[in-house]
């Protein structure tokens, strides 16, 4: 049967949503006060989540100690306390959105983690604002 254990983190970044192929003034429609030239911050609030079969030898899908140690090498330590646009390589040239970050978590797990694995990111920007990555079942 298969089984979805999940990890909760907290994480502190800053970053400036825009495209730098469009003007300021469509830059400001579209994202409004996330343009600010001078970036701000979230503190995000991260839900990894991994889907697999239990394992009859040890009663775990996987050691949650695994997971908390691969949030914080692939996550809480490229991520916390940086700017995305200016400090975390993947956002070099990715507006980092939060779909976006999910989305770049999400393939830093798929990459560590055995195909017999599913991995789901879920991603708090606020309180009330969140994505789901993969989004689908």
């Amino acid at each position: 049967m298969r089984t979805t254990v999940c990890r909760r983190a907290t994480f502190n970044a800053a970053h400036r949503l825009f495209n730098p192929d469009w003007d300021e003034a469509t830059n400001d429609k579209v994202f409004g006060l996330c343009n600010n030239p001078n970036f701000h911050g979230h503190n995000y609030t991260l839900f990894v989540k991994i889907t697999g079969e239990i394992n009859p030898q040890t009663g775990y899908v996987m050691d949650l100690k695994i997971v908390n140690d691969l949030i914080k090498e692939l996550v809480i330590e490229p991520f916390d306390h940086n700017n995305l646009n200016l400090d975390v390589p993947e956002f070099a040239a990715l507006n980092p959105t939060a779909e976006n970050i999910a989305k770049v978590i999400y393939d830093k797990f798929r990459a560590k983690l055995d195909a017999e694995f599913d991995v789901k990111i879920e991603l708090y920007e606020t309180e009330n604002n969140f994505v789901i990555y993969p989004g689908w079942d």
